[in-house]
């Protein structure tokens, strides 16, 4: 039987064999080869791979975050220089 796997599928049994289940018990609960599965291993990744890839996301999320802030901050200094400037506090009311 060629029956067909989603990739969601593909990747909740990948989840399962790095929690411990053993690959042979796998491929008897849910009807596919070992070779399928170390296929898909292959194709999809393992766990370890999926962390390392989330990892390196959060790191460039991270990084992104500092540079942001730090545009963020750049844009704030300016504006309380070109208010001290024009003499404006930025209330809405002046300081007479």
């Amino acid at each position: 039987m060629n029956r067909r796997y989603s990739e969601e599928q593909i990747r909740m049994y990948l989840a399962e064999a790095a929690s411990g289940v053993p690959v042979r018990e796998l491929c008897a609960r849910y009807g596919f080869s070992d070779a399928s599965f170390y296929g898909w291993r292959a194709r999809y990744g393992g766990a370890r791979q999926v962390e390392a890839v989330d990892l390196r996301r959060m790191r460039q999320l991270e990084e992104e975050n500092v540079r942001l802030k730090s545009m963020l901050a750049d844009a704030l200094l300016r504006l309380e220089l070109l208010r001290n400037r024009t003499g404006r506090r930025g209330h809405g009311k002046s300081d007479h």
